[in-house]
């Protein structure tokens, strides 16, 4: 149950149901024909269409989750009596309800809204203990709110319907601001998977005993039939609309990585609602080659084998570890002796350890499926989750870190360790982030991991490191797997110096690698290019959502047509009126086009949506001083301070702006303040040196001009100083 969030970042930034067909975003083959019209357009084909021939494999599908994804409310049982209970109160009429999403744990009623939207109510029926409960907890969302369940968030054509329905297209028309959404059938369907058959699907071969297909989507390749699987089982960004079973994931979503911080754990654990695609990449047994078949039936969704006693996972580990697709040996087992708890406990389940589980929207636990080793002193430095604690709650963490060593000992200080805390180090801002991520990068053979420490080095590249991280990512534009040539591009397209590099990517196999590449070049793109066309057709595929035109504000700023992006980008904050990283892009736009008092306020506001954060208080400060509003730079800087005291820069330009308006005590104050912060910035002690020769006190100007010059000889105007304060 639930729709997978869909990931939205750009590559880089800059300064009732009618009939409706998906534009087919154009690659650079040229083909005409959409594969996601071609099974909209097979309405003849359901799942019934397979009963005849396939009869236990429909039977067995027929109450699994992926067909119970998506009803009309007269086929979910005890319907009426559920909806005849729902809350009097809580903003929807049970009368509307005609569609229904989700099973089990719980489903939610779709409520039909304006412009042939379908919103799925925040408030959720559990048939097993029959009642109501919100899916968000005791969070309040208020209307108004993307996530509310009548914002954009919760759109069920925009976000569930496309993991939900059979030959889903979305239809949304961006002029109207309205959906046209069609779909073959309800829930995950046979073709959904399979794709439409062929006129010969079924017909005696040659032979006489086999029979033969004209649409064989993954012809034996399973690792094809996995990433028909992962889109709907991914946080990720759609790049395409026309997805076909056999296709190569990666032509078409953007899968997310562990690199923003709130999203996954530094180790790669799932922290939001991640679902599971991304932990198989990140894992061990996905490098080795292990697939979602390897461990589920794919049409009843049930193990292939039982977890209660480790017969799934024995599989491969049972002594001598069964050789995997790759080539490497699994690591042979011992439940017992490996777990160290007794037999039939559930500690000495692999699952208990390896997959722990995390609960979503209140009542659906979820396995993780990174396959991590439980590392209870990544909870005492990183508070990441340990199963150990998980398990023992009695316990402090001290006890699990005691109890790891003696029984595991110099294992436990394996990469996972080293990884998360140099992921840990990137997201906090570290200075010895860009060293820990190198040194994770000339050992990783993770491609998923090796592109998220790409990500991760990209904004530290014009720092300390700069030379060795272009080499890393020069090297990596050569890679075998498309994340970590992606990862690269991403790393040099975000610089000046090194954007040229990526051109030859425009012609990449991959369509990530391609857009990536397209993205950083965007400016300079001929606009009858295959790369133009490719990247305007992905500006247009999510429109309909805020973070849509964030993308195409940004676009169409970096290249220069800065009102249509102000346009987009006012429209997207709109849209979601609560993000502070949508306002801020709106400021810099702003900013760009010499409106410094507009760019201020949206600076102002984004400062005010992150509590805590003071970089965003500083630039509303700067906005505010370059548009002549020196109190409201002044409290926007007093708010960066008292925010993050460790921010030299707003001690600085607030001890300037102090100065200027002759309050000469305060300025001196703060400008030690920051020389003291970051003593290596000949700047600091400069502006005090100067603030200290106009309050009289030659001693302390001499003392702060020598300081400039021991860091920096030749700068400008402090012999001047010194000399002045020495008559």
């Amino acid at each position: 149950m639930g729709c997978a969030p869909r990931d939205t970042a750009a590559p880089r930034e800059s300064a009732a149901a009618t009939s409706s067909s998906t534009e087919r975003a154009p690659t650079l083959s040229g083909a005409a024909e959409s594969p996601r019209q071609r099974i909209a357009a097979a309405t003849s084909q359901t799942s019934a269409s397979c009963l005849e021939c396939h009869r236990e494999i429909h039977a067995g599908w027929a109450d699994s989750a992926h067909a119970l994804a998506n009803r009309p409310r007269a086929a979910v049982p005890d319907a009426e009596g559920a909806l005849a209970t729902f809350p009097t109160d809580a903003g929807a009429a049970p009368a509307t309800v005609d569609l229904i999403l989700g099973h089990l744990p719980a489903w939610q009623p779709l409520v039909p809204r304006p412009g042939g939207r379908w919103q799925p109510h925040e408030l959720a029926y559990d048939p097993v203990r029959k009642d109501w409960f919100s899916i968000f907890g005791d969070e309040r969302r208020h209307e108004g709110e993307w996530g509310h369940w009548t914002g954009r968030g919760m759109n069920w054509n925009s976000m569930c319907a496309h993991c939900h329905m059979t030959g889903f297209t979305k239809g949304y028309d961006a002029a109207t601001d309205t959906f046209h959404s069609k779909w073959v059938e309800h829930g995950v369907g046979c073709i959904q998977c399979h794709g439409p058959t062929g006129p010969d699907h079924g017909r005696p071969s040659a032979a006489g005993t086999a029979t033969v297909s004209a649409h064989a989507p993954f012809h034996g390749d399973r690792g094809l039939m996995m990433q028909t699987c992962a889109p709907c089982h991914a946080r990720n960004e759609p790049l395409t609309a026309d997805f076909q079973p056999g296709d190569s994931y990666h032509d078409h979503f953007r899968v997310t990585l562990p690199v923003e911080p709130g999203i996954f754990h530094p180790d790669g654990q799932q922290r939001d609602e991640d679902f599971n695609w991304t932990s198989v990449l990140l894992s061990r047994m996905g490098h080795a080659g292990v697939t979602c078949l390897d461990c589920h039936d794919p049409h009843t969704n049930r193990p292939i084998l039982p977890v209660e006693n480790n017969a799934l996972c024995l599989q491969c580990h049972a002594p001598p570890g069964r050789v995997q697709p790759n080539g490497t040996r699994a690591v042979p087992i011992d439940p017992t002796a490996h777990s160290r708890h007794a037999a039939g406990s559930v500690g000495n389940q692999c699952v208990s350890c390896h997959m722990p589980t995390t609960t979503y929207m209140q009542r659906s636990p979820r396995h993780d499926h990174g396959w991590l080793k439980p590392d209870p002193l990544l909870t005492k430095e990183l508070g990441i989750p340990n199963a150990c604690n998980g398990c023992h709650t009695d316990r402090p963490v001290e006890w699990a870190i005691a109890q790891t060593d003696a029984w595991y000992g110099e294992k436990m200080e394996s990469r996972q360790r080293a990884r998360a805390r140099a992921v840990a180090a990137a997201q906090a801002g570290r200075p010895e982030a860009a060293g820990r991520l190198l040194d994770i990068l000339a050992v990783e053979d993770v491609p998923a991991w090796r592109a998220t420490c790409l990500q991760l080095l990209a904004p530290l590249a014009s720092g300390a490191e700069g030379t060795r991280i272009v080499a890393a990512a020069e090297a990596s534009l050569a890679a075998k797997d498309p994340l970590e040539r992606a990862a690269a591009v991403q790393v040099l397209g975000a610089m000046d110096t090194t954007r040229e590099r990526v051109r030859p990517l425009l012609a990449d196999p991959t369509r990530l690698v391609r857009l990536d590449a397209a993205w950083a070049l965007s400016a300079e793109l001929p606009a009858e290019s295959a790369a133009r066309a490719e990247l305007d057709a992905y500006l247009r595929l999510s429109l309909e959502q805020p973070s849509g035109r964030l993308r195409l504000g940004q676009d169409l700023a970096n290249r220069g047509r800065l009102v249509e992006a102000e346009q987009e980008m006012r429209r997207a904050t709109e849209w979601d009126p609560y993000s502070a990283g949508l306002h801020e892009a709106h400021a810099f736009v702003l900013s760009a086009m010499g409106r410094p008092l507009q760019a201020a306020a949206k600076f102002y506001r984004a400062a005010q949506q992150r509590a805590g954060d003071g970089t965003a208080a500083l630039r509303a400060a700067l906005a505010y001083a370059e548009a002549g509003r020196p109190a409201e730079a002044e409290t926007s800087l007093r708010m960066a301070v008292e925010r993050e005291p460790s921010l030299h820069r707003a001690w600085y330009n607030l001890g300037l702006l102090l100065a200027q308006s002759q309050r000469l005590p305060e300025a001196a104050e703060a400008l030690a303040r920051a020389e003291q912060v970051a003593p290596r910035e000949a700047d600091y002690p400069y502006a005090l040196a100067t603030v200290r020769l106009r309050q009289g006190d030659r001693a302390a100007a001499v003392a702060a001009a020598e300081r400039v010059l021991a860091l920096d000889p030749a700068y400008p105007g402090a012999r001047d100083v010194l000399q002045a304060a020495r008559r």
